[in-house]
């Protein structure tokens, strides 16, 4: 604790860095590491299509390019910073949340036959 408290009066500034920077990355792997579990895990791959998912968790979980699938339902990409789900963006279309979904199934079909995967 001693050493401690003489690196605290000699170098406070970089050790509050290195303090920042470990938890920082800390942070980041943690947040990596439960990413990929939760892919990893099959009941997250091929879901059925529910209203609260976007255009990218259905690419991920479609394992399908989510440019290709935006380019295949002729959609606009997102604005940055803004994840569209599959209710907000059907009520946009003027069509229900079923008939977009069916559209999505059917351009994941289409994509997959193309071969268009990762």
């Amino acid at each position: 604790m001693r050493r401690l408290s003489s690196l605290w009066k000699r170098h406070a500034l970089l050790l509050s860095a290195f303090v920042a920077a470990t938890a920082v990355t800390l942070f980041f792997a943690v947040r990596f590491a439960l990413w990929v579990l939760y892919w990893n895990d099959p009941a997250h791959r091929n879901q059925p299509l529910e209203d609260w998912m976007t255009i990218g968790y259905i690419a991920h979980s479609y394992d399908v390019p989510r440019d290709a699938l935006i380019d295949a339902l002729n959609l606009m990409p997102p604005e940055k910073g803004k994840r569209p789900t599959i209710e907000s963006m059907a009520q946009e279309r003027g069509q229900t949340p079923e008939a977009f979904e069916a559209e999505i199934q059917a351009a994941i079909q289409r994509l997959r036959e193309e071969g268009a995967g990762r």
